[in-house]
């Protein structure tokens, strides 16, 4: 999930001094749920986050729940429950038969207190909390409250099956492109610092002419060789300013918001949040949730923290009595198509069809601006590739054929 991980201090109800960590959207959202225990807050810090590609943390599990376990347990929870088996005999079943540790924790936690008489969903909230996404405890909510659990379950289970294999297209189409850019510098650096300087030593030994391409390759070489280890430095204080300014407010939404800009990947990360504000809000809906409380649940799941941030103002506008396509209308990093659709699903009361529909729509269309992609990198990238194999190849070669010309 999107939530951010804060450090505080606070006076207790009695007037200790108490700290601790908690999980909240933002800082004034982690001030309102300290409040909830404690009567003064005293400090409120974020604490940074790791992992070098944010847009690639998963809504389900984080880096801790694996995603495929998860979307089986939810499937497995809508099978046995439909059959008739009381909920915590349920929950013991799937949680003998799950073999990922944190979630297998979770679900014993959960079968001993729904056997003690307490909820669902209250349990999953208590022990699961910085596990699970909120999308889920809320399903699991809404469904205990409409009496349709089984179906609520159902309807999670394809919802995060389709969200796995999105993102796992996703994350192959932005990782493509780095891999190989990081192979085919660590490959070229190798044969500047290694290879090359030993044919330098046999084209010296002949005192002729080099070639201008073979020159420019020798002094590549030096280069490469005299300040590899400077090389390394440049880059390692720019990965670490980049994480340092990354871990900051302003330039955590700075990144964020480049990253819609990209060329040809800027359009994947604008569909891929469109896909996911629509699957998630006709998800929330369907759980019969009112609009503020899904649109608040949304901004939470959705990968991109700029995107994240502005469909988070909604819920405060929405609240004010304006509409959720008038609001939208004012969002400049959301596609015009899901605004207008959105706003005519709501002046016509058909909200929960038409973002199913979009949300069909916008999975087409993310899977084929991956694969557009794909098409437009992997060529480009092989001509890169071998145009800088090609270079070193003639000017060597040119090196050979002028010593043996003068021989």
């Amino acid at each position: 999930m999107v939530g951010l991980t804060f450090k505080y201090s606070a006076l207790s109800q009695s007037g200790e001094k108490v700290s601790g960590v908690i999980e909240a959207y933002n800082e004034l959202d982690a001030v309102a749920r300290i409040k909830e225990t404690c009567s003064v807050v005293l400090k409120v810090t974020p604490v940074a986050e790791g992992g070098a590609m944010g847009l690639m943390n998963l809504e389900i599990g984080g880096n801790k729940l694996d995603s495929k376990a998860f979307t089986v347990m939810c499937s497995q929870f809508a099978i046995i429950l439909r059959s008739g088996i009381p909920i915590a005999r349920t929950v013991e079943l799937i949680a003998q038969k799950t073999t990922d540790k944190p979630l297998k924790k979770v679900l014993n936690a959960v079968a001993q207190d729904v056997e003690a008489g307490r909820s669902l969903s209250a349990s999953f909230a208590d022990h699961g909390k910085k596990l699970l996404p909120d999308t889920f405890i809320e399903t699991i909510r809404a469904g205990e409250a409409s009496g349709n659990i089984d179906k609520s379950f159902e309807s999670m289970y394809h919802h995060y099956d389709k969200q796995v294999k999105m993102r796992g297209k996703v994350k192959s189409a932005l990782s493509y492109p780095i891999f190989v850019m990081v192979v085919a510098v660590i490959v070229v650096i190798i044969l500047m610092v290694k290879v090359v300087p030993t044919f330098i030593e046999m084209f010296d030994s002949f005192g002729t002419e080099l070639p201008l391409p073979t020159r420019i390759l020798i002094a590549i070489s030096n280069f490469f060789r005299d300040y590899i280890f400077v090389i390394v430095a440049v880059v390692a204080v720019i990965i670490v300013a980049y994480k340092v300014y990354g871990n900051t407010e302003s330039g955590r939404l700075k990144i964020a918001e480049i990253k819609l800009k990209i060329p040809v990947l800027g359009n994947i990360n604008v569909l891929n949040a469109a896909s996911q504000f629509a699957n998630t809000m006709t998800m929330m809906l369907q759980a019969g949730l009112s609009i503020t409380h899904a649109i608040s649940i949304t901004a939470k799941v959705i990968d991109n923290y700029y995107v994240s941030q502005e469909v988070g103002k909604l819920a405060g506008k929405i609240e004010e009595g304006r509409s959720l396509g008038a609001c939208m209308r004012e969002l400049t990093c959301m596609p015009e198509i899901l605004v207008d659709m959105t706003a005519v699903g709501e002046e016509t009361g058909e909200l929960e069809s038409t973002l199913q529909t979009i949300s069909g729509y916008y999975d087409n269309e993310l899977e084929m601006a991956i694969d557009a992609s794909m098409k437009k990198l992997e060529p480009a990238l092989l001509v890169g590739l071998a145009g800088v194999a090609g270079f070193i190849v003639v000017a060597i070669y040119m090196a050979m054929f002028s010593m043996y010309a003068a021989m």
